[in-house]
């Protein structure tokens, strides 16, 4: 049991430590996700004022400070709160005889680092789109999705606006398919990580972009902005659940995009019901609500 609770502490602490090194710019800048996100959103929210899609949203929209709250909740203070639980599933698997090679399908170890971070990036990216279909499908989940979507103007913060119980759904999932790579990153693997925020940031974001014919291939806010359309093809519990790849979609023919406009409605059939404020909506999904 010691040991056990000496993790759990160890894990905490070291993240605890980590996160404040990173405010002080203590740790090396391709690690250092604090100041990444903060200059990614900056950016991209320049862009926004800049070249505004919708020309009658404001620059600080509609719950623009709650979902900028919301980015740095769920990327730093949710994942330090978290971080010794996953020190004690990692100790209680090892335990068991489970172990991160036990499970590798593919090992990217002997691939050059151009091929390991693209194998990195498109294995984890088909696990985040395969985590949003179901978030979407099972109305368990939904109750926890929900907070995402009642946004009612996107920007780029909205990105990071999601319940806390999604961490608990997307990390096991995203572990596995780093096992299957073998149970590693790659050293480089930051290059991905900023990617991700940064097409994340994007395709939430107040600017029209749809990378021409690379549209096939990534995610762009004319695509996403249907995905949190408050109308809905019949018969669909949902569209467009690419997180930087689009092309998944196309694949298992969830791509749709009838215009571009950026005038639609977003949002969901009954989103006046999610409670105003932070501290109620971290609470929200956790009773059944008709």
């Amino acid at each position: 049991m010691e040991k056990y609770i000496t993790a759990f502490t160890d894990a905490f602490m070291g993240s605890v430590q980590w996160t404040w090194k990173s405010i002080l710019f203590e740790v090396p800048w391709y690690t250092n996700y604090f100041w990444g996100l903060t200059v990614i959103s900056l950016l991209v929210w320049g862009l926004e004022i800049a070249f505004p899609w919708r020309k009658n949203q404001s620059v600080f929209r509609k719950d623009f400070w709650l979902d900028g709250f919301y980015m740095y909740f769920n990327f730093f203070l949710f994942a330090i709160a978290i971080s010794g639980f996953y020190k004690l599933l990692g100790l209680l698997f090892g335990d068991i005889g489970i172990s991160v090679k036990s499970m590798t399908i593919m090992d990217i170890s002997s691939l050059p680092m151009w091929a390991q971070l693209v194998a990195f990036f498109i294995i984890l990216d088909f696990v985040q789109w395969f985590t949003h279909v179901l978030l979407h499908k099972y109305p368990f989940l939904w109750r926890f999705h929900k907070i995402h979507h009642s946004v009612k103007e996107m920007g780029f913060a909205a990105h990071l606006r999601y319940h806390w119980m999604e961490n608990i759904f997307y990390k096991p999932l995203k572990t596995l398919g780093v096992m299957i790579l073998g149970g590693f990153e790659p050293e480089q693997a930051f290059i991905v990580h900023f990617f991700a925020i940064a097409i994340g940031h994007l395709n939430h974001a107040n600017i029209k972009i749809t990378w021409g014919p690379l549209k096939y291939i990534f995610n762009n806010p004319v695509m996403h902005l249907y995905h949190h359309s408050y109308v809905l093809p019949k018969g669909s519990y949902g569209v467009n659940f690419g997180i930087s790849l689009s092309l998944w979609d196309y694949i298992f023919k969830t791509n749709y995009i009838p215009e571009d406009s950026g005038t639609i409605e977003i949002g969901f059939p009954g989103d006046e019901k999610i409670p105003n404020g932070f501290l109620k909506q971290i609470i929200y999904g956790f009773s059944k609500r008709k």
